[in-house]
């Protein structure tokens, strides 16, 4: 997972404060796909490392492991989807096969794979527990094939690798039903014959969108859904869902204004690829022994969800299984202690109902709300119509408690899908919402409202 090995060096292109002043006039935005949209409607997923890694306790495998290591005793991948479920989770992935080029599925590319191993007795296919498991508890699965094969010869020599890479993508998404996301990397380092390998990834987006045509496709350029240029979680402030494709054309390119075109979107960008925001619920991205003490709380659970989907992103948690192929006791706790302080923070809508009376001009507009009361509230949700794209360059919220004087709460860039702001607001009769500058030369959409306690 850790892309740090290739995204390193360059120079800064797209600074947060200077994006707002780029805007330029287009005469129709970007707009998501009806895939997109479901994609970021679910706010989270879950990440799922497992494979030989989680026996050797390392991160990277090297490609000469033992498939008779990955033997877990209790394997259950109803336990991993029943968690997720219950903490409000609603989609899964699983690395179906990583770095190491070990395969969770007993695919015909190679005999490094669970059918070389002891598990069922060489008989299992993690990948059908996992998609059966999702789909017993109403999530949506995707899967991770990583390009990078240490194990696999071939690798290397690019035009058979790229052959095989196609089968084993076939392989996964033609047996297995309906796939949401398919997700890749741009990690590219040696393979065992020492050289590297040039991936073909017009011809295998090709692929996933004629094997896969709903599926949205993850990698750090797109083709559907980029990633967020960290992996601690974050998604850039602002954070347009629009990409200029030139920027960032494949997976894996180098320098520091890729990760801040990344970070941050383009407000002129001609393409709509909103930020997945992915990061571990422990240090490592495979389960280690050594880390069950240092398992996120939940109150840093929380400050993660403020910090991707509060803006505009989706959150994508890692929660590696152990070695006897179960979560582990800690993680499903924070993880229900999570999801009750997420359900209780946004339990009640205090503007539920009440619906703001807009003024809406050409490049700006003002919304107000009476919420027929005086009220303290501490998290402020504004949510974007992105069906129709993202315009929202700028804005601020003003409160006002009978006396009609209104004092600023809170104020920022980009709003997109969601933008959550935690305010300090007692006494408060009206809410005021300024849209002081868009993107593009089309009419702001109204705003959506919502406060909480």
């Amino acid at each position: 997972m850790d892309r740090r090995t290739f995204l390193a060096g360059g120079l800064g292109l797209l600074a947060g404060s200077r994006l707002s002043s780029a805007l330029t006039v287009q005469a129709r935005r970007p707009r998501p796909t009806s895939s997109q949209l479901i994609w970021q409607r679910d706010e989270l997923a879950f990440f799922l490392h497992f494979g030989v890694n989680t026996f050797t306790d390392r991160e990277w495998g090297d490609g000469r492991e033992d498939p008779a290591i990955f033997a877990p005793a209790n394997l259950d991948a109803r336990q991993w989807a029943r968690t997720a479920r219950a903490a409000g989770f609603r989609a899964m992935i699983l690395t179906a096969k990583h770095h190491d080029g070990f395969c969770l599925w007993p695919t015909r590319t190679t005999k490094h794979s669970v059918a070389s191993s002891p598990w069922r007795a060489g008989q299992g296919d993690l990948v059908r527990e996992f998609v059966d498991a999702c789909r017993a508890e109403n999530l949506r699965p995707g899967l991770y094939l990583s390009p990078w094969d240490r194990n696999n010869p071939l690798y290397g020599d690019s035009p058979r690798y790229n052959d095989l890479y196609v089968d084993q993508l076939r392989e996964l998404l033609t047996n297995y039903g309906e796939i949401h996301e398919v997700w890749f990397d741009g990690a590219n380092g040696e393979g065992p014959n020492g050289k590297k390998q040039e991936y073909d990834w017009p011809r295998v987006w090709g692929e996933v969108r004629r094997m896969q045509p709903r599926a949205v496709m993850f990698s750090d350029a797109g083709p559907d859904v980029r990633w967020c240029g960290n992996e601690n979680g974050s998604a850039g402030d602002p954070n347009w869902s629009t990409v200029d494709p030139a920027v960032v054309p494949v997976p894996g390119m180098p320098g520091k204004h890729i990760i801040d075109a990344l970070q941050h979107g383009d407000p002129k960008g001609s393409v709509w690829r909103p930020a997945e925001c992915d990061t571990s619920i422990r240090p490592g991205w495979f389960y280690h022994p050594a880390e069950d003490a240092r398992v996120r709380t939940a109150d840093r659970l929380v400050d993660l969800y403020l910090r991707s989907v509060g803006r505009n992103g989706k959150l994508l948690l890692n929660v590696p299984p152990t070695r006897e192929g179960l979560l582990h006791a800690t993680d499903v706790t924070r993880l229900m202690e999570f999801g009750d302080r997420r359900r209780s923070l946004f339990a009640e809508d205090l503007a539920a109902g009440k619906r703001p009376r807009w003024t809406v001009g050409a490049t700006n507009g003002t919304g107000t709300i009476d919420l027929g009361r005086t009220l303290s509230f501490g998290i402020v949700r504004l949510e974007e119509p992105i069906d129709r794209g993202q315009q929202i360059a700028r804005y601020s919220l003003h409160g006002a408690g009978p006396d009609r004087v209104f004092r600023p709460l809170s104020g920022g860039a980009t709003v997109g899908y969601a933008r959550i702001d935690r305010v300090t607001a007692a006494g408060i009769r009206f809410v005021r919402i300024d849209i002081e500058e868009v993107a593009g030369s089309e009419k702001p959409q109204p705003l959506t409202l919502r406060l909480f306690a």
